[in-house]
């Protein structure tokens, strides 16, 4: 079952690899693919994910142009991603609450993979994937609640996934805000406290301090390591997109661990 999941999510990555491509320059999505260098159509079977990108060494079929790492990498990304959703959320009962806790991460996996690119390469986190993963993650939110409201789950709407959600949204992007207007947009930009909306209504309480934990710590080493090897000066802009991207996955799957076991530290 696994490896199916596996191979659709490879697939998937394969379809996000364009939408990176893509987006970005306003190019449509639903066009042939070619090759970014010769503007040549691929054939169809040079598109078969990882496979074909092994099979031609890395290069482009016509004009032996080097392909990027970034589609490989991608797709295996999702197909991993993909397994580890199943495996955390794979529920022994089929039944459409069951199947809307799988389509949900799996859909929020599809918009974040973008982001987590198209970051790292343009330096900007596009709104229009913002106002859908917040809508989505709103949207959901109701949908469970009132879904476990109806079973009897949810009796106090003060622990509902919206109250908690709207509440994390609220002081993670009020904390971002604060940071841009003491730096004065000098350590953070606004599409990072517009993402942090997102990240309160997906994860809730108290899985959004995890998160935020997460993404400055790596950001902190990767940043240092990078000056280290004099790859970038201190006061170089750093996309700091990927690695809120990073600290929600995290937070998603094992956020709640984590919080546990810093708890147990501390007392």
């Amino acid at each position: 079952m696994l490896f199916f999941v596996f191979l659709f999510g490879l697939c998937v990555g394969s379809f996000l690899n364009v939408v990176i491509c893509r987006f970005p320059s306003g190019e449509k999505i639903s066009g042939r693919s070619h090759c970014p260098h010769c503007n040549k159509q691929i054939i169809w079977y040079d598109l078969i994910p990882v496979f074909s990108f092994f099979r031609l060494f890395g290069k482009c079929r016509n004009c032996k142009e080097k392909i990027s790492w970034q589609y490989p990498l991608v797709e295996v990304f999702t197909g991993v991603l993909f397994v580890l959703v199943f495996s955390n959320f794979q529920p022994l009962v089929l039944n459409f609450q069951n199947v809307l806790q799988i389509f949900y991460p799996l859909a929020i996996l599809c918009l974040l993979i973008p982001v987590f690119v198209i970051d790292l390469k343009h330096y900007i986190i596009p709104d229009k994937f913002v106002i859908f993963l917040c809508a989505l993650s709103f949207v959901f939110n109701i949908i469970f609640d009132f879904l476990n409201w109806r079973i009897g789950v949810l009796d106090c709407w003060i622990a509902s996934f919206s109250v908690s959600g709207i509440i994390a949204a609220l002081l993670a992007s009020g904390f971002f805000l604060l940071i841009i207007l003491i730096s004065r947009g000098k350590w953070m930009g606004l599409g990072d406290a517009k993402f942090a909306i997102f990240m309160g209504l997906f994860l809730g309480l108290p899985k959004i301090v995890c998160a935020l934990f997460l993404a400055f710590a790596m950001g902190a080493i990767i940043g240092v390591v990078l000056i280290f090897l004099k790859k970038k000066k201190l006061g170089s802009e750093i996309p700091f997109g990927p690695f809120l991207v990073l600290g929600t996955l995290i937070s998603m799957f094992v956020g709640n661990q984590i919080i546990g076991w810093y708890i147990r530290l501390i007392f």
